[in-house]
């Protein structure tokens, strides 16, 4: 057993790399991430930060925005609590040496605000249209240089380890987690007093989708299986907009080419928001994503438009160099014609269930950011709004293990097992991992996707019960990979949402069902799932 640091981050993202610097003031703290630390959703966040700055906004606005777009099912103690932090996490971040656009450069606090789906006023802070990876850049660079913080690249975390797993007497607790390294091919076991989950999302349980690579839901699926209560995981986001191209794989098109005023075209040229909301091609994303859905199905066309070439070309440029760069690549020239395209899997606003100080329901275990369900986005997300509640959270979950870690039973760092491999072999059959991957991630999209059905949950129910089942006994006999650690997950997620959006007999935010297209009063409700023991 190693014994890293006093508390173990599983993730490199906004919300893992936030508590860490946070917490390792006083602290040692051990960063575990799969890959590169670069990557993770933050780097790929576009957009920007959603915070109440601007003469014209107030803390009460942005909260009913929020409120708005969650569909009955924000927490208000919460949503108030996130966004009166708004300005403090912002001056926090700046502090670090993360930039914003501002309309004056001579001007301290002159910022160039944005505007989103959603939001009714600008609010939005941005680098660019590269405003995660400002973010991301800035927080690592301080991660790297930090004495008390090690961070560990291509470590895939396997499974949380708890008192109640290893028998010992007590309140079920976290002691510690398995990781795998995969540059030396095997599982550590590593003791600490605390673990903080900061490990993304999990759009990869879907076909299309916006996410990089490594969401796939580790940090959901390990809080699971270890006993922590989660909420909610029907509530996947689409964004509605994802390029259409057969070579670019999962780039988004930010939303704030919208609030700039990109309009939605079918493929013959006509706008068709107007329809379906009031603020037409600013309405919330899951009323976007779905108004896309049924213009693809009623014309039959693989892809809508997104056409913002009424814009000056100058100012194309300027506001969105990353976006305008990659669809040249791609020879579309974003000035001159309009961007093809789709909703693809976005954001999952359920998840692992935290208090306002970011603690689970299993001791000594907290979180923060995609992998949580704190409240604040109830049934649909408002956009920006991730990567606040990142910043607040971890602030949050820091302060309150600081005053809980002298407390924290020294037991708990006593020697932890060895991971068990038992008889386990090295596989020869990497396509059985392919093939059940492919085809969860197709039924889940066909089955659980925008637009869901009661029939089409029950076949999806019984095809991840029979995968579920041959994972289990695939990832007993065979040594781990980490493509066989993310199968393990995805299937448990797929679970999980499977579950939760049968539980739902209603329609409410990114929760679609057409044989209950109604919202009910008597299920505005919190969907809670736990493992059964």
């Amino acid at each position: 057993m190693k014994t890293p640091a006093d508390v173990v981050v599983l993730g490199s993202g906004i919300a893992g790399l936030f508590f860490a610097l946070r917490t390792a003031e006083k602290h040692s703290v051990c960063i575990v991430t799969k890959k590169t630390a670069a990557e993770s959703a933050t780097n790929w966040a576009q957009g920007g930060i959603a915070a109440a700055i601007g003469s014209d906004d107030s803390f009460e606005r942005h909260a009913r925005d929020t409120i708005e777009a969650g569909a009955g099912l924000c927490r208000e103690d919460v949503v108030r609590m996130v966004v009166q932090k708004g300005p403090s996490s912002i001056r926090s971040l700046l502090d670090l040496g993360v930039e914003f656009d501002r309309e004056d450069l001579k001007t301290e606090s002159n910022f160039e605000l944005g505007r989103e789906g959603g939001h009714r006023t600008r609010r939005v802070l941005h680098h660019g249209d590269a405003t995660g990876r400002e973010i991301e850049g800035t927080l690592l660079s301080h991660a790297r240089r930090h004495p008390n913080i090690q961070l560990l690249e291509n470590h895939c975390a396997v499974d949380l380890i708890t008192s109640a797993k290893l028998g010992r007497p007590g309140t079920n607790r976290v002691i510690g987690v398995y990781v795998f390294d995969r540059q030396e091919d095997r599982v550590e076991a590593y003791g600490c007093k605390a673990v903080f989950l900061a490990t993304g999302g999990a759009g990869k349980v879907y076909q299309y989708t916006s996410n990089p690579d490594i969401a796939s839901g580790d940090g959901m699926a390990m809080a699971y299986r270890a006993g922590a209560t989660l909420a909610n995981m029907e509530f996947f986001q689409f964004h509605p907009t994802c390029l259409y191209h057969p070579k670019a794989k999962s780039f988004l098109i930010t939303e704030a080419i919208r609030g700039e005023g990109g309009i939605l075209r079918n493929t013959e040229g006509k706008a068709f928001m107007s329809g379906h909301h009031e603020l037409r091609d600013l309405a919330p994303r899951d009323v976007v994503a779905r108004a896309i859905d049924t213009e693809l199905k009623r014309t039959g066309a693989d892809h809508v438009l997104l056409d913002i070439t009424h814009k000056e070309a100058t100012f194309i440029k300027k506001r969105f160099p990353t976006i305008y760069s990659r669809c040249l690549n791609f020879g579309i020239d974003l000035t001159k014609e309009p961007i093809p395209v789709v909703p693809a899997a976005h954001y999952c606003c359920g998840g692992v269930v935290t208090d306002k100080s970011g603690e689970t329901d299993l001791p000594n275990l907290f979180a923060a950011g995609e992998v949580t369900c704190t409240g604040l986005h109830g049934a649909n997300r408002l956009a920006s709004n991730s990567l606040l509640e990142g910043v607040v959270f971890a602030e949050a979950a820091s302060d309150a293990l600081e005053k809980r870690l002298p407390s924290l039973s020294e037991n708990d760092t006593t020697p932890i097992p060895d991971w068990q491999e038992g008889n386990a072999t090295d596989s020869s059959e990497a396509v059985v991992i392919k093939q059940n991957w492919d085809e969860i991630r197709e039924f889940m999209w066909n089955y659980v996707g925008i637009v869901r059905s009661d029939k089409r949950l029950d076949r999806a129910k019984r095809r991840i019960e029979l995968l579920r089942d041959e994972i289990t006994e695939y990832y007993w006999n065979f040594r781990l990979t980490t493509d066989l650690i993310e199968l393990r997950n995805l299937a448990c997620i797929a679970h999980l949402v499977i579950e939760c959006a049968s539980q739902r007999k209603e329609s409410r935010g990114l929760h679609y069902n057409i044989d209950f297209p109604n919202a009910k009063q008597s299920h505005c409700v919190d969907t809670v799932i736990k493992l059964k023991t």
